[in-house]
């Protein structure tokens, strides 16, 4: 049985779009429809789709990464926008990431 995304997110450029996702978040690409421009990606445990078209509101990712602090300053080295890091009561830190349209991703560090 095929998992379905969980978030999908629109881009104005969907080369543009794939290449962020692929290889500035580290999403792997697990199926792409180049006529209709969409495609499915996935991250651990979360699974997206992007499709071109009019960004809008949606749903937010979260994505698992093992220091937020440290992919953040990776993220802000390569120009991406970054959000402030925030803990919250000792159990999450987490942080907004923004794709080239302004689709907000969120990461996460969770604490045992």
């Amino acid at each position: 049985m095929a998992v379905e995304p969980r978030v999908w997110y629109f881009v104005r450029d969907f080369e543009l779009g794939r290449d962020f996702y692929k290889r500035v978040l580290g999403f792997e690409e697990s199926f792409v429809d180049f006529d209709d421009k969409w495609a499915k990606l996935e991250r651990g445990e979360m699974r997206i789709a992007l499709s071109e078209g009019e960004p809008g509101n949606g749903g937010v990712a979260m994505v698992d990464v093992d220091d937020v602090k440290q992919a953040a300053d990776e993220l802000r080295a390569e120009g991406v926008e970054v959000g402030t890091v925030l803990d919250l009561a000792g159990q999450v830190r987490i942080v907004d990431v923004f794709d080239p349209d302004g689709n907000r991703i969120q990461l996460a560090q969770h604490f045992d």
